[in-house]
């Protein structure tokens, strides 16, 4: 038996076609479906996700250098806003766009006057911005002759340094240089901070945290 027009769905068949040819045209185009990868189609198909696996690497590098990195948190001088062991997402490209904000939680890499140690990134909160001064009366943190309102240290006293030459020690404070802030630990009990070794660079802020990452349980802004 012939039919007369080509089947719906099989454009390769053309009129006058016999029901037998239209069944064995079907059946090859299985057997070609089902048949296994040639060396040269598998070759390409790994090629293909070598070339997917290195993109995401190189995409992944990228990200962490220069836009968003997670830093560990290595002690209690910012408890209790981070506690050891939180870990915190960095955006990198905070100051590129803007200035540094009083209040902002920053890391920043070790200030070259501090004792050597293996901890290379620190991150506490920015109290002083260049221009101003800052002085410690009464147990709070003045800035230029106005205190301070400072939850984020729970009540606790702010005390000048007490160890080697301290760099904020007394009532008549500091004048904060050009490009440069002070940072305090909001825990001011046990952190090591610009109390002790003055105003940083700016040009040692790697960037502003922004995102508890871990533990789940504390996920959230900062």
């Amino acid at each position: 038996m012939t039919t007369s027009v080509a089947t719906e769905g099989d454009p390769d068949l053309e009129e006058g076609v016999t029901d037998a040819e239209i069944e064995a045209a079907r059946l090859a185009r299985r057997r070609r479906k089902q048949e296994p990868a040639t060396p040269k189609s598998q070759t390409r198909n790994l090629l293909e996700w070598a070339g997917v696996i290195v993109g995401a690497v190189l995409i992944a590098v990228i990200v962490r250098m220069f836009i968003f990195q997670t830093f560990w948190i290595p002690s209690e001088s910012m408890s209790s806003t981070l506690v050891k062991n939180d870990r915190v997402l960095v955006n990198k490209l905070s100051y590129r766009l803007h200035d540094v904000n009083r209040g902002d939680v920053i890391v920043f890499e070790r200030p070259p006057d501090m004792a050597p140690s293996e901890i290379k990134d620190l991150i506490k909160r920015v109290v002083g911005l260049p221009g101003e001064r800052v002085s410690i009366t009464e147990g709070k943190v003045h800035v230029n002759g106005r205190a301070l309102d400072e939850p984020y240290t729970n009540g606790q006293p702010t005390e000048p340094c007490s160890s080697g030459e301290p760099a904020l020690a007394s009532d008549a404070g500091l004048k904060i240089p050009a490009d440069h802030v002070l940072v305090m630990g909001d825990n001011r009990g046990n952190s090591d901070d610009g109390r002790c070794f003055g105003p940083i660079d700016e040009d040692l802020i790697v960037g502003r945290a922004f995102v508890i990452m871990w533990p789940p349980s504390k996920l959230g802004g900062l």
